[in-house]
């Protein structure tokens, strides 16, 4: 049967990233980029797919693994009759040719090792040639080339190369497998300790930058370093997910390639880095954002490549029978074609927040913007194909018309609140019409919920969305009874599914696991509606299913209680990070996202005068800051003189919700 999916570790060096199974076989590793072909294809297929195993001769009595603290090393340790060795794996974070660095270490009494290297260039089905010296393996077919070098002597067998050896105490054997084009020089080598102390060094001196300090750090700070290995460092871009059509369903065909870069997940990757401290990330994928959805406004996509390319044509590899059968093994993702309407809302979003930020692009992302709006105005009544990237008819579907308004909103913010130019009048009207329309269509009153479309009778999580992104708040009676609704009827055992895939349109066979990033949603609802110790108790459970390393995938089988979909899966983790910091304070990024509408803003006024003062006090600093071209919120303390203010209280904000 092979591995699960929670079986597998990630490493990665911002550029590629490989799978190494608990048996401590590399079962999936594309280079020299995340959406290159893969070189070992194993996961998807056979062992003579590609694979990379080093492991005891013998079947081990116990296998125990962990990452080194606060990075991106992996040390697996076996056990044997005999004695105890570590196997260390990792990719070094260099400029030079990507490799794949391995370090069986000796630890008790003897064990005896092998070896099994077989590498099948393009999703395991080109067989390169092979030629050996003492110390060195070099493989090439067309493009690629693959260099291995090590002490260890090794040799020839059907087709893969071997190597059987043994380690004592204090013994160490490494294995360094390095990628280049093979119309170039072949890569330099490289010292395996000296790349093992750099890498080591380089994870643990960003992941300390981490701001969090509440009761969950280490599942924030390890969903932090696994959305940063997901990076692609050239760009800024992060993919959703390292794999291809890991299933949804066991055996079933709901098989994505994800290997590539969301608009859906552009607000959220913004918030959480910011919100962690790393406003250097943040940047890198705003600019990247900015460059992807660059051109005539028609032509935006709901993905992108890491390197913000706009086509990523799906193809079917017949050669590769799938993950424990689940067939079609996909290559490209076909949605990049799709009418997402959402997409323009989380472009509009994410740009909106990161002029809060004082991250705002300059006055020519602002005509970039423009022109999406008014193209925008253009699909005000046309369908789309939803967040969900359904693959049957187009719908009125609620996230995306909430989206749209989303758009319109943070246009209107832009001019009233940051002094930029453009039509406010026009789309506070486009605004307010889609919001009385969304709360009209999409608010069914025989179920008393929120539903996916209009005229829809059938529920969607995509509408825990709606107070995370200010559309309403989470006390409103309709949110509230929404919440409900998808509590009896899309949660179960603590975990929330998208839809009830039996009774939605989405043009595929029904069946799936729930959706992980959709429960992080429904915590954020309860969080929001007062129902903290609630939503405690869900995001625990929720952290109890990560694997032994802390990793998460796209979804989960409850029966089964195993993880499903690609892994491991950014949105994921993403959602992760919000809701542990929702949990843990008062100013969360779902409370933040919502923090946009001068109108918000003045009723707070009302309640509380502090709060004018604050709102009076942004608008003049951020007049002082256009006029001076200087971060104002460093000169907080200076201006306010006698009165000090934090930086947060400097951000337009809604009083916090009592707990």
């Amino acid at each position: 049967m092979g591995l699960r999916i929670e079986d597998y570790a990630l490493i990665g060096d911002c550029r590629t990233a490989a799978l190494v199974g608990n048996d401590g076989s590399i079962d999936w590793l594309c280079l020299p980029g995340f959406d290159s072909p893969a070189c070992f294809a194993a996961l998807l297929g056979e062992p003579g797919n590609g694979h990379w195993k080093i492991a005891p001769s013998q079947p081990p009595k116990r296998v125990s693994r962990r990452y080194r603290p606060e990075s991106l090393v992996l040390e697996t340790l076996f056990e044997t009759e005999d004695g105890v060795c570590r196997l260390t794996d990792f990719m070094p974070m260099t400029n030079a040719a990507p490799s794949l660095v391995r370090i069986v270490t000796g630890l008790e009494g003897r064990v005896d090792l092998r070896m099994d290297l077989v590498i099948r260039f393009d999703y395991g089905r080109l067989i390169p040639w092979v030629s050996r010296a003492d110390h060195e393996l070099v493989a090439i077919a067309g493009p690629d080339l693959l260099v291995l070098r090590t002490p260890a002597r090794h040799r020839g067998e059907d087709l893969k190369t071997v190597v059987d050896f043994a380690v004592g105490p204090g013994d160490e054997v490494p294995f360094v497998l390095s990628h280049g084009p093979s119309h170039h020089e072949m890569p330099g080598p490289i010292d395996p300790q000296a790349a093992l102390e750099h890498t080591e060094t380089s994870w643990r001196d960003w992941a300390a930058r981490c701001n969090y300090e509440g009761r969950w750090r280490e599942a924030v700070v390890r969903s932090l370093i696994t959305l940063k290995a997901l990076t692609f460092s050239a760009t800024g871009g992060f993919i959703a997910a390292p794999t291809t059509s890991l299933p949804e369903m066991p055996g079933g065909s709901r098989n994505w390639d994800y290997r590539f870069c969301w608009l859906r997940d552009a607000t959220f990757g913004l918030l959480s880095l910011m919100q962690a401290g790393y406003r250097q990330e943040a940047v890198a994928w705003r600019d990247w954002l900015v460059r992807a959805v660059a051109g005539h406004p028609s032509q935006i996509q709901p993905l992108y490549s890491i390197t913000g390319a706009h086509r990523m044509d799906e193809w079917q590899v017949p050669w590769l029978p799938g993950y424990r059968g689940a067939t079609p093994v996909r290559v490209g993702n076909a949605a990049f074609a799709q009418i997402q309407l959402d997409t323009f809302g989380e472009v509009l979003d994410a740009l909106h927040h990161a002029r809060r930020y004082d991250l705002a692009p300059s006055r020519e992302s602002w005509s970039l913007q423009k022109a999406l709006l008014s193209y925008l105005e253009t699909l005000r009544d046309e369908p789309d194909h939803g967040i969900w990237e359904v693959r049957g008819r187009k719908q009125h579907f609620t996230h995306s018309k909430v989206m749209m308004w989303v758009a319109f909103d943070r246009a209107v913010s832009a001019v009233e609140d940051f002094d930029l130019d453009g039509p406010a009048d026009r789309w506070r009207n486009l605004r307010d019409s889609l919001h009385a329309e969304i709360c009209e269509k999409a608010f069914n009153r025989d179920l008393g919920a929120f539903v996916q479309a209009y005229g829809s009778s059938n529920l969607d999580a995509a509408t825990l969305l709606i107070p995370l992104v200010g559309f309403l708040p989470a006390s409103d009676p309709r949110m509230v009874a929404t919440v409900e609704a998808i509590g009896k009827r899309l949660v179960r055992d603590g975990f929330v599914h998208r839809y009830d895939t039996r009774e939605a349109e989405d043009g595929l066979p029904p069946g799936e696991g729930v959706f992980l990033a959709c429960t992080f949603w429904y915590i954020d609802n309860l969080v929001l509606q007062g129902r903290y110790d609630e939503g405690s108790r869900m995001f625990e459970k929720l952290l109890g299913i990560r694997n032994d390393v802390g990793l998460l995938s796209e979804q989960y089988d409850v029966d089964e209680r195993t993880l499903l979909g690609n892994f491991p899966q950014a949105l994921s983790h993403l959602a992760l990070i919000d809701t542990a910091y929702n949990l843990h304070a008062a100013q969360g990024p779902a409370r933040e996202r919502a923090k946009h509408r001068r109108g918000m803003i003045l009723q707070a006024a009302e309640a509380d005068p502090r709060e004018g003062r604050r709102y009076r006090l942004q608008r003049e600093l951020y007049s002082l800051h256009r006029q001076l071209n200087c971060g104002w919120r460093n000169r907080v303390d200076d201006i306010v003189a006698g009165q000090p203010l934090s930086r947060m209280d400097m951000m337009p904000h809604e009083v916090p919700n009592e707990r």
